[in-house]
């Protein structure tokens, strides 16, 4: 499980004490979970790795010395010969206990072959047992353990018990041996268990700052869209009023006073409305703040009134029920698509008549459709600034909605925006 080599144990978020915790379950930083079945990356042991593996060491010694002890006293003593290797070689077993993380195969096939005749490495053998039923699957369990039961019967056989019968003896190793895999097994299985609540975790939050995200994103986007949709209508008034101040240098003065407080009040609405959704931004989402007011369907004769004081040219036509019945998403949806409509025929096509459509009920659904003829004659002015981005937020816009739009050429030469809307809108469309 962990080596005295190279490496440190990372600390993962949420561990108060690693050094209590085995360091593999710490080594998991840049490369993900440590999985219990493969091989053991190399990193430096924690202190609790320090602690146990001392103490085993120093157990194991002090019980192989008490049984060796044992056996060179009992009735029947084994050969001098035999003493001595068996504490050359447990001593060796002992000390082989300190890698038995990095290769816990290797060493408890080791130590298997030991416990054919050592007293003296006998509780090694049982550590590197568990040791293997904690980091190996059931294959290299099931062949460990075999050949410790081989083991164990040569051992009947080469260092035979005449304090109990060989049964029960038989017996007692066989249990033992059962219950140091069954309780290897039970530690691996819950360590496996608090590696996949840690990557549940670290997954659980990965999604919570995706989601996180993209709901900024959303927000974002949808201030945006809104900055357009208000800033682009309100400047192109502007640019319309102050071009007919310019191209009209013979205008009476109570022309040039008119169109001077249009100017002035189209720029304070710009203002307020720039002022409104940059607060937006700048509030906290603790504060709660309610948003401003958004249009619906009753504000879109406002709308159009605006834009013909602009001195653009509108015809507008209600084929559909009361507008208070219509939903507040449908009818905001609509007042948008008029606006960046006629703000677009503002732009490109002045001078023209802007058609406005709007039919439906709650049965089929919403239409609105704006249509306008080509710019007629050249055109002097200086084109207004646009990123050409309106229609692209208009086809977001709708389909947030769960309408659709289509844009383009008709064929008697007209340019139409069309959009269709259900009664009652998918989402908001703010």
């Amino acid at each position: 499980m962990s080596t005295v080599t190279a490496g440190a144990a990372a600390r993962p978020q949420g561990v108060d004490h690693p050094s209590l915790v085995p360091a593999l379950l710490l080594a998991d930083a840049g490369a993900g979970p440590y999985d219990p079945g493969t091989v053991p990356p190399r990193v430096r042991r924690s202190v609790r790795d320090w602690v146990v593996d001392v103490c085993l060491f120093l157990t194991s010694v002090a019980i192989g010395l008490v049984l060796v002890d044992e056996a060179s006293r009992s009735a029947a003593p084994p050969p001098d010969w035999l003493l001595r290797a068996d504490l050359l070689v447990g001593v060796l077993a002992c000390v082989a206990l300190w890698w038995r993380r990095r290769w816990p195969v290797g060493v408890g096939l080791v130590l298997a072959a030991v416990g054919t005749f050592s007293d003296m490495g006998g509780f090694a053998v049982l550590v590197s047992l568990f040791t293997v039923a904690v980091h190996r699957p059931w294959p290299p369990v099931l062949l460990v353990t075999a050949a410790n039961v081989a083991a164990f019967l040569v051992y009947v056989v080469v260092r035979p018990v005449h304090d109990l019968p060989q049964a029960v003896f038989l017996a007692l190793g066989l249990v033992l041996t059962a219950a140091v895999v069954a309780w290897g097994m039970f530690v691996r299985a819950r360590r496996q268990l608090v590696l996949s609540l840690r990557e549940r975790a670290a997954r659980a939050e990965a999604e919570q700052r995706l989601r996180v995200e993209q709901a900024r994103q959303l927000e974002r986007t949808r201030i945006a869209r809104e900055m357009h949709d208000v800033l682009a209508h309100r400047l192109s008034l502007l640019s319309m009023h102050a071009g007919a101040l310019e191209f009209r240098p013979d205008a009476s003065p109570a022309e040039v006073a008119g169109a001077a407080g249009v100017i002035r009040a189209s720029a304070r609405d710009a203002l307020e409305d720039l002022r409104a959704v940059i607060g937006v931004l700048r509030t906290s989402q603790d504060a709660a703040a309610p948003e401003r007011p958004q249009p619906t369907l009753a504000d879109l004769p406002a709308l159009v009134e605006e834009s013909r004081r602009a001195g653009l040219r509108a015809h507008v036509e209600y084929r559909a029920p009361d507008v208070q019945t219509v939903p507040d998403v449908t009818g905001r949806t609509v007042y948008r698509v008029v606006q960046e409509a006629l703000t677009n025929v503002r732009k490109h096509a002045g001078g023209t008549t802007a058609t406005i459509l709007v039919s439906g009920g709650p049965a089929e659904g919403l239409t609105v459709e704006v249509t306008n003829p080509p710019r007629l004659g050249a055109d002097t002015a200086e084109p207004l600034p646009g990123a050409g981005t309106g229609l692209v937020g208009l086809l977001e816009r709708v389909g947030l909605a769960g309408g659709h739009l289509d844009h383009g050429w008709t064929a008697d030469g007209h340019f139409r925006v069309r959009a269709w809307l259900p009664w009652a809108g998918a989402g908001s469309a703010g």
